[in-house]
């Protein structure tokens, strides 16, 4: 069975506006990431929003837990903005049962070529596969359970809570 990778935004699919400096959303990038990393899992992509974390909604939340539980995979990846990853995480973990979920994001977006986001990517793609059921946030080359991460705002790293 494939895994499924949902689309949420996030720094992960920014583009930069030459003409205005600014950082907007036009189409994820992640079929081209798939691509270039040589990934030979099955895999099937879909795109459920295209926002900054910081401007998601309890709302749009519970659509992607509602995606989650009806999809047929029980392996999924979400690309989601940092700022809120975790929030997400810790609702996905009360809302949807019997599949390992793992977020992952960007700290700088794809399109600058210096991006920590195929990384994290890949690394999401392999935790998936390896963890038990359950939500999880790999970012950095760690993963952390959705019940004890939070994003360090001052240094721009994810962290246990404890």
């Amino acid at each position: 069975m494939s895994i499924r990778i949902f689309t949420t935004g996030g720094t992960f699919d920014k583009e930069y506006n030459e003409l205005n400096g600014e950082l907007y959303f036009k189409d994820t990038h992640l079929p081209e990431l798939v691509l270039m990393s040589r990934c030979k899992l099955p895999v099937n992509i879909a795109t459920l929003m295209m926002i900054d974390s910081l401007d998601m909604t309890q709302e749009q939340r519970m659509q992607i837990a509602h995606a989650c539980r009806e999809c047929p995979e029980d392996k999924i990846v979400i690309t989601h903005g940092t700022d809120t990853m975790a929030e997400t995480a810790r609702l996905l973990a009360s809302e949807v049962q019997g599949k390992t979920i793992v977020l992952t994001g960007a700290m700088i977006p794809i399109t600058f070529g210096s991006s920590d986001g195929l990384f994290n990517l890949g690394s999401a793609l392999a935790f998936v596969q390896s963890l038990p059921p359950g939500v999880y946030v790999a970012m950095n080359g760690r993963c952390f359970h959705s019940d004890n991460v939070r994003k360090n705002k001052k240094t721009g790293v994810f962290e246990e809570l404890v």
